[in-house]
């Protein structure tokens, strides 16, 4: 059975950038102007939606789609006026002036596009074509419809004939420069059952043996074109490291895949690391990087019961150079369940359990004053989710003790691999201390999932390749040998 998991993941490709045309929509049924056949045209956000409560309005400007998470229960999509719509918290520190000005221009630009149903996950959405992809960040062209206003003035606009989508538009893989290149990726809960083909539904992730070697494929499909030398990973179901285990599993569906030189190879920790039910893991290729020493965690404190153990491990690259080192992380999530103060919400943007997720940069931090591996080395790259967006109080605890963003360094604007209630931003970081920083030649995203619908994922509709195998986008850097 294992072998047969394996084969499914050797034949895999991934699509470069590419325009394809979408379904068409059917004509929608009825039509909502108004008796006289009025009509207000829009060629921005209005100062006030109120005004037009009730009003027939087509809208000039091209709306940016900036949310589909509540498309398939609802029926609706989250759009907006000039483009993205940003967690404030990932622009702007909570409690400032600049926080507050990123809300009200959410508000501002921010629309709610609606099937003009009260019912809950509705078969098909009338708006839509049957098989319409949608990738947040598209532009939306001629959108039309009446205006509805809630009590707390938020607009809505009920749709008054179906969308006609952009082509669809996919990012190729991406590439860096720098000898050297270290990945990070969220799998979004990887179990593997019992590692022999039963044991689903599983704890989390994949609930049939079909949905695990789909969403192996996916994995497969972005992990390879990434051409990493090293790989932080998270949520890997915490099983060992046995042959049975999700990490070998997955390592040995990557060796397999077709076109891989068949070297990769994962960091052992002897247990865990942690207790959690998903934990952080390392992966590397062997004819690329060398381990140096054994690897290092840290138990206790904040992550003993909420944030994972951190997982360190020093490198030096085949080819030479300085020795560098990996720390795979990731913090407490900001699901409010069991928290109490001071982890209570504090309705500052930066949701529950924050003072344990500070903690956690706080106890990371010093771990890597001192020499957690053993080794010596000097350079190093913390990596993984941190559940907390750039401008929230862990990032900037860690960059008020000298680490480096790296696509600060790297000088890339509005980096983004989360999208969440219409809104997007970084949960995923790469933090580098200060000779890691000097050796940085790039850093980038690839944008396969958090622009991606839902319904794109192994689970639903499964759609051929990369797009859509985790929640969370890969990020990818390069850096001198």
């Amino acid at each position: 059975m294992r072998r047969c998991l394996l084969a499914l993941a050797v034949a895999l490709s991934v699509s470069p950038a590419f325009a394809q045309p979408q379904p068409v929509p059917q004509a929608m049924p009825g039509q909502l102007a108004s008796a006289d056949g009025a009509t207000i045209t829009l060629a921005r956000a209005p100062s006030d939606w109120r005004a037009l409560d009730g009003k027939y309005v087509r809208i000039a400007a091209p709306l940016t789609l900036a949310g589909t998470d509540v498309l398939e229960r609802f029926g609706q999509l989250t759009v907006a006026f000039e483009g993205r719509l940003w967690q404030p918290t990932e622009v702007a520190a909570p409690g400032t002036a600049g926080y507050s000005q990123v809300v009200a221009d959410n508000q501002r630009r921010r629309l709610l596009l609606d099937d003009g149903s009260d019912a809950r996950d509705p078969q098909q959405v009338p708006y839509l074509a049957t098989d319409a992809v949608l990738r947040t960040g598209m532009q939306l062209r001629g959108v039309e419809g009446r205006v509805r206003v809630d009590a707390q003035g938020r607009p809505s606009l009920q749709l008054g004939r179906a969308l006609a989508l952009p082509p669809l538009q996919r990012p190729a893989a991406p590439a860096v420069d720098g000898a050297l290149k270290v990945a990070a990726f969220n799998l979004e809960n990887f179990f593997n059952g019992d590692g022999e083909g039963g044991g689903f539904p599983t704890l989390r992730g994949a609930r049939t043996l079909e949905e695990h070697q789909a969403q192996l494929k996916k994995l497969i499909a972005t992990i390879g074109p990434l051409d990493a030398d090293v790989a932080a990973l998270m949520e890997l179901e915490n099983d060992g490291y046995g042959p049975r285990s999700a990490i070998s599993t997955l390592v040995e569906a990557l060796n397999a895949a077709s076109g891989s030189p068949g070297d990769w190879r994962f960091v052992d920790a002897g247990k865990g690391p942690g207790d959690n039910p998903i934990r952080v893991g390392i992966i590397y290729r062997a004819g690329r990087v060398t381990p140096v020493g054994k690897p290092a965690t840290l138990e206790g404190g904040p992550f003993a019961e909420h944030s994972r153990v951190p997982l360190a491990q020093a490198f030096r690259a085949t080819a030479g150079g300085a020795p560098f080192m990996v720390v795979a992380n990731h913090f407490k999530s900001k699901g409010c369940r069991d928290a109490v103060a001071p982890d209570a919400d504090r309705d500052d943007g930066q949701g529950c359990w924050n003072a344990t997720r500070v903690m956690s940069a706080q106890k990371l931090d010093a771990w890597m004053k001192g020499d957690p591996t053993g080794t010596g080395t000097r350079d190093a790259v913390l990596l993984g989710d941190f559940n907390a967006y750039a401008m929230e109080d862990p990032i900037r605890t860690l960059r008020t003790a000298g680490w480096q963003d790296a696509f600060a360094v790297a000088r890339v604007e509005r980096p983004y691999s989360y999208v969440y209630n219409g809104f997007s931003g970084r949960l995923d970081h790469a933090l580098l201390n200060a000779g890691m920083a000097k050796r940085l030649k790039g850093a980038v995203e690839w944008h396969i999932n958090a622009d991606e619908m839902d319904a794109s994922g192994y689970q639903k509709r499964n759609v051929d390749g990369a797009w859509r195998s985790s929640d969370h986008d890969p990020l990818l850097l390069g850096f001198d040998g």
